[in-house]
């Protein structure tokens, strides 16, 4: 079984432990969407990410319009078209991540499931019961020294000439 990432996005406003927060919750896979690859636009529009889906469009278009304004060959065309499409393929779950942040419903947490319907079990289990809440630890900073007497790439071998 094929673990992958996936992503909690929830309404601004939802407290953690409030079970009506996942009317309108969200579980976004990470990695390649072979539908979007295959369906580009349409996939955009399915998920209901207007914005994305017109940017989308925008980006094959000038890709057909810059082919034949170049003069590629009908293989170069192709080509460039695949392309286009691997790249919505590579980008379309952060799209859509980012679709749902820019509409108030950020990414609220993140859980390693090998389905859906298995990271939504966890999502839910670990938002509902806090003391299965991830625990964020924070590392110590290094401390960093400033010197304005050297100028100069190797501050060490400045002093010594």
């Amino acid at each position: 079984m094929r673990l992958r990432n996936y992503t909690l996005h929830l309404p601004d406003g939802a407290l953690r432990g409030d079970a009506r927060a996942f009317d309108d919750a969200v579980i976004v896979p990470d990695g390649f969407s072979w539908a979007a690859f295959a369906f580009s636009v349409l996939w955009f529009l399915y998920h209901r990410l207007w914005l994305a889906a017109l940017i989308v469009l925008a980006l094959l278009a000038g890709l057909v319009l810059g082919g034949r304004l170049l003069g590629l060959s009908p293989f170069a065309g192709a080509a460039i078209a695949f392309l286009g499409s691997l790249l919505i393929g590579l980008e379309a779950s952060s799209l859509r991540r980012w679709t749902y942040a820019r509409n108030g419903r950020p990414a609220r947490d993140a859980v390693v499931a090998g389905s859906c319907d298995e990271a939504e079990a966890k999502a839910v289990t670990r938002w509902l019961d806090p003391s299965s809440a991830p625990r964020t630890t924070v590392a110590p900073t290094a401390v960093r020294r400033f010197d304005d007497s050297v100028i100069g790439l190797f501050p060490l071998s400045e002093g010594h000439r």
